[in-house]
């Protein structure tokens, strides 16, 4: 299934390789080179529709308390940080890198209130880059937790991710596992969690979205 956020994008270069492909052998025949071509335009769109899959996604078995991954991908960060923009407190600082194979949806890691969302235009430097999170095009989504915890998701767009969406508005009660948005074509989440969560990942880990838990609030 293709995700609403790539329906356009599929159809569109579907429309524009069937043109091209058509041009091709209108005009050279049906040989070698032209027969590659078009070969190489069709594994490209399957590239293209692969990368905007919506796939069914259960979420795991958790408390309340359990931080669940909103992205698939690497950790790549994990680090005591002042956050700065909303929380303005020292937090426990967990990035998941998401490459250009991954699903690209990204989920609420824990149900609550959305307390803060912000939008900030910005820069495409690496997505692993240390000042991406604070200088890169991102969103910020503050959730707090039923019990009173404050946690931060940040989405980050990359070097090759060039759009956000997200979904969070000021106010809404979120569940677990609810999709949050999605970025296009390679980029980073952040979580900011409190001091004293336990973290449940390391660095270099694999994790998947709704089925890892990354970390415990106490």
């Amino acid at each position: 299934m293709i995700h609403k956020e790539g329906r356009v994008s599929v159809l569109t270069t579907l429309f524009v390789f069937a043109v091209i492909i058509c041009i091709i052998f209108l005009s050279f025949g049906f040989r070698i080179i032209p027969i590659i071509l078009a070969v190489a335009l069709l594994v490209l769109f399957c590239f293209i529709a692969f990368f905007f899959r919506d796939p069914h996604r259960e979420v795991a078995p958790c408390s309340a308390k359990d931080i669940l991954s909103s992205a698939d991908g690497k950790v790549v960060i994990i680090k005591e940080v002042e956050e700065n923009e909303f929380l303005r407190e020292r937090t426990i600082q967990v990035s998941v890198f998401m490459s250009v194979f991954n699903v690209h949806i990204n989920y609420y890691p824990i149900g609550g209130r959305v307390i803060y969302s912000n939008y900030h235009i910005g820069k495409y430097l690496l997505a692993w880059h240390p000042k991406s999170s604070e200088k890169n095009e991102r969103t910020s989504v503050a959730i707090q937790t039923e019990s009173g915890a404050k946690i931060l998701i940040r989405q980050i767009a990359g070097y090759v991710a060039r759009r956000i969406v997200c979904y969070a508005k000021q106010n809404d009660l979120v569940s677990t596992g609810e999709q949050m948005g999605f970025i296009k074509f390679g980029s980073r989440v952040d979580f900011f969690l409190p001091l004293d969560s336990e973290i449940l990942v390391k660095e270099g880990d694999k994790v998947k979205a709704c089925q890892t838990v990354i970390a415990r609030l106490k």
